[in-house]
């Protein structure tokens, strides 16, 4: 059965969330830090996290209603957990992908340095969009965005195969002690937080609302595959890119975005030349400004669905009051905390690793239970590929507590 382009979607919108700070910041350093050393570590994330974000779609399409929903049938304290870690960690989120992307717009557009002035107006930019054109104007935009990403990322990666003059290792290593921290950071948000199941079965949803046909089963789960190979591609892309161009050159990733963002563009020009130097910019940026939008727009929606099952508010819609309030407690980030956001970033990224397992779990338990059709649960294969992922994420979990 043929699949159009049309019935694409959530998957990209998927990769849109992920390809941000996860790619284009952690996949680099990693390159720079340990050259191809953690290639191990990026492909058993992206294969062991694979059936969980797997199941938000399957889920969707299968049910009619959310991975929400779903954890709100198995007990009202599951859901009552995911509002409070969602609360404790959306800020900051928000506030590290749109400090990416200022970053990037203060290299490129040169009106002003301020990278607090440019976070206020990308997210002030953003809010009016997903307001005015909603759903419809995101699945259309992320096609692009994608589109532009993926050939520049690529090709980036050919150059910089073919002008580099030093031999390739493909050891890999284990991180210890600081280098351990990074590494759990790597894992947690590769290629994405495990909650983001939750965003991508709702946007499954939304898409359908908005489609003159639903899609299938087949058709959703095809959407989803296309946008997860792309996030492990270019993250490949990203890591060799920081492995060829940065690795043993004793250069390191500066902390400061603005900075970040020139040797992150750097990276581009060096292998395509400094005539690419603008659209490997706007690349670089259309990129990060996906991940503001998709972030900004998911997170309402999910707090806006918990509210509604938590106080059996059903017939009420929150996800504009929650788009201000995200909006409002990200700007105090950027104008008081903005000094911290290093480690405010660092404890987002390592409260998503740990808190992987319960996602893993809770996924699970419903693809499996009997609120899923018979005929839409998950082969033998991927279910063993689930038992795997719950026993690695959980192992690595034990032992980065225990190694604290």
């Amino acid at each position: 059965m043929q699949i159009k382009l049309s019935k694409l979607g959530p998957g990209l919108l998927f990769a849109g969330a992920a390809i941000g700070v996860s790619h284009l910041v952690q996949s680099t350093r990693a390159g720079a830090d340990f050259g191809w050393g953690l290639v191990w570590a990026l492909l058993l994330i992206n294969l062991f996290k694979y059936p969980f974000f797997q199941y938000g779609p399957r889920y969707a399409q299968a049910t009619g209603e959310t991975l929400l929903d779903g954890y709100f049938k198995l007990g009202k304290g599951y859901l009552w957990a995911y509002f409070i870690l969602n609360f404790g960690t959306m800020f900051t989120i928000q506030s590290a992908v749109t400090v990416v992307t200022a970053g990037i717009a203060t290299t490129l557009f040169g009106i002003t340095t301020d990278v607090v002035t440019w976070s206020v107006a990308i997210t002030v930019i953003c809010g009016i969009l997903l307001l005015l054109g909603k759903y419809s104007w995101l699945d259309k935009l992320i096609k692009i965005i994608m589109a532009v990403l993926a050939v520049s990322s690529v090709l980036a990666l050919v150059f910089a195969f073919f002008k580099n003059e030093q031999p390739i290792s493909l050891q890999q290593v284990f991180p210890d002690q600081t280098g351990l921290l990074f590494l759990i950071a790597f894992l947690g948000w590769m290629p994405a937080p495990l909650d983001i199941s939750i965003w991508h079965s709702i946007w499954t949803l939304e898409k359908n609302k908005t489609s003159p046909k639903k899609a299938s089963l087949k058709e959703s789960l095809f959407d989803f595959n296309v946008g997860y190979l792309a996030t492990v591609i270019l993250a490949l892309c990203f890591l060799g890119l920081g492995a060829l161009v940065m690795f043993g050159t004793g250069l390191e990733f500066s902390n400061q975005g603005g900075v970040f963002a020139g040797q992150l563009i750097q990276l581009y020009t060096s292998s395509l030349g400094d005539a690419a130097y603008g659209i490997i910019g706007i690349a670089a940026f259309t990129t990060m400004l996906s991940t503001t939008l998709t972030t900004l727009d998911a997170s309402p929606r999910a707090m806006s669905k918990t509210i509604q099952l938590l106080f059996n508010k059903k017939d009420t819609n929150f996800y504009t009051h929650w788009m201000l309030i995200l909006a409002i407690g990200t700007g105090c980030i950027f104008l008081f905390l903005l000094s911290e956001m290093g480690q405010l970033v660092q404890i987002a990224t390592v409260l998503s690793f740990i808190t992987a397992p319960l996602y893993a779990f809770l996924n699970y338990r419903l693809v499996i239970s009997n609120q899923m059709p018979e005929k839409d649960k998950p082969k033998r294969g991927l279910r063993i590929l689930s038992v795997l992922g719950l026993l690695f994420l959980t192992g690595f979990t034990v032992f980065y507590l225990f190694s604290l």
